[in-house]
C-alpha cells in the first residue's frame, strides 16, 4: 500500500507544470476603404509686404487713409508740408526760363558770328543744368505726397499728424500688405519632404492641370477653408541648422478671412484605398531593437509579431506591412504574454477607434 502512494506521488511529481490560459482582449483587424490624407502645419504669409517710406525730410500734415481698409497702388496716404518744397521748384523753374531765354539769345548771335562757340556751348550747359535742377525740384515736390506702392490692406500707422519724418528713416510709417492671395509657409523635417516627393511621383497625391498638388485648409478653429490652393514641391529652401525644409503654398482670399500669422493646416489628398489595415494604439508596442511589433492570437496561443507602420490616423496607427485582414491583435493583457503563451481570447473593452476627424467616429 505504502509503495503504490510513493509511487503515484513521483508520477505526479514529475509532470511539468502548465499555466492557465492567459486571458486577453482582443481586436480583429478589417480592411477598410478611406480617403487618405496628410495634414501639413503651417503659418500663412502675406503675398507681398510692402513698407511705406518718406523720400524727404519734412512735417506730416495730413494722414489720407483709414487704418485696416484697402488702398490702390498710386493712392496718397500722407501729406508732407510743400511750402519750401513747392518755393524751390518755382525757383528752378524761373532759373530754366532764364537760362532758356539765354541759350536762344547766344544761339541768335552765334549764327552772327558776334559771340564764340565757347559761349553758346557755356549757355547749353547752364540750360541742361537748370533744367536739370527743376526736373529734381519737381521729384522732391511730388514726393511731399507719400504714396502706396501696392495694392493691399494697410495696417496702423506708425506717426500722427504733426510728426517730423526724414529721408532713409528705419521706421516705416505704415505697410500695405497683398492678402489676395496668400502664401502658407509650412515647415518639415526632410524625412517627410522625401515621403511626400515619393508620394507626388508614384501619382498617389493629386495634382492639378499645372502639376502642382492641391490642399484644403484647415482653420484653427476646426473649419475647412471654403478655397483650394496649391502646393509646390520644387520651391524648397533648407535650414542647415534645424534640417528642416519650407515649402510654401499659395491659396486665394478674396474674402480677407486669411491674415498674415495665422496657424493653419495644409491637408493633401493622397487618395482612396481600398486595403488599408488600421491597429489600435493600445496593441502597438516596440520590440527590444525600437521597432513596432504586435501580440497577434493565432489558434490558442500569442506571438510577437513586428510589423512596419506609416503614420496615425485619428486614434488608428497605418500599418503597411505585418497585419492582413481578419487578424485578431491583442489590446489588454499584453503584459502577461510570453511568445507562444496560451491565451483565452475575448472581444476587446478598450477600443473606440477613431479616424474620422470631422465626426470623431469611425467609418
Amino acid at each position: 500500500m505504502l509503495f503504490f502512494f510513493v509511487a503515484a506521488c513521483s508520477d505526479k511529481a514529475q509532470q511539468p507544470f502548465t499555466p492557465p490560459p492567459v486571458t486577453v482582449g482582443v481586436y480583429t483587424i478589417d480592411a477598410q476603404m478611406l480617403n487618405l490624407t496628410t495634414d501639413l502645419p503651417g503659418r500663412t504669409v502675406a503675398l507681398t509686404a510692402a513698407e511705406v517710406r518718406p523720400q524727404i525730410d519734412g512735417l506730416i500734415e495730413e494722414r489720407l487713409f483709414i487704418e485696416g481698409a484697402n488702398v490702390n497702388a498710386g493712392q496718397q496716404l500722407y501729406q508732407i508740408e510743400d511750402d519750401r518744397y513747392q518755393a524751390t521748384y518755382d525757383r528752378t523753374i524761373a532759373n530754366l526760363k532764364n537760362a532758356t531765354l539765354t541759350k536762344e539769345r547766344i544761339e541768335n548771335l552765334l549764327q552772327s558770328k558776334s559771340v564764340s562757340k565757347q559761349d553758346f556751348d557755356d549757355a547749353e550747359a547752364s540750360w541742361e543744368l537748370a533744367k536739370a535742377e527743376a526736373e529734381l525740384a519737381r521729384i522732391e515736390l511730388e514726393f511731399t505726397q507719400v504714396k502706396a506702392p501696392v495694392s493691399g490692406r494697410i495696417g496702423r500707422s506708425a506717426i500722427t499728424e504733426g510728426a517730423l519724418v526724414t529721408a532713409g528713416q528705419t521706421q516705416p510709417l505704415a505697410i500695405v500688405q497683398q492678402l489676395d492671395p496668400i502664401h502658407i509657409d509650412i515647415s518639415q523635417p526632410i524625412v517627410e519632404i522625401l515621403r511626400l516627393r515619393k508620394e507626388l511621383a508614384d501619382g498617389k497625391i493629386q495634382r492639378n492641370e499645372q502639376g502642382a498638388a492641391n490642399i484644403l485648409l484647415i482653420l484653427e478653429d476646426g473649419q475647412i477653408y471654403p478655397h483650394t490652393g496649391t502646393l509646390e514641391f520644387s520651391e524648397v529652401s533648407v535650414d542647415q541648422s534645424t534640417g528642416s525644409v519650407t515649402l510654401r503654398a499659395t491659396i486665394p482670399n478674396p474674402d480677407w478671412q486669411l491674415l498674415p500669422g495665422m496657424f493653419v493646416h495644409a491637408r493633401l489628398n493622397v487618395g482612396y484605398d481600398d486595403n488599408v489595415i488600421l491597429a489600435p494604439q493600445q496593441a502597438v508596442q516596440r520590440d527590444a531593437t525600437g521597432q513596432p511589433a504586435i501580440w497577434v492570437v493565432e489558434g490558442d496561443t500569442a506571438n510577437l509579431r513586428p510589423i512596419t507602420t506609416s503614420r496615425t490616423l485619428g486614434n488608428m496607427w497605418l500599418v503597411e506591412d505585418g497585419l492582413s485582414a481578419g487578424d485578431q491583435v491583442v489590446t489588454e493583457g499584453q503584459l502577461l504574454l510570453r511568445p507562444g503563451a496560451k491565451v483565452t481570447a475575448t472581444p476587446a473593452s478598450n477600443i473606440n477607434p477613431i479616424i474620422d476627424f470631422k465626426t470623431g467616429a469611425a467609418e
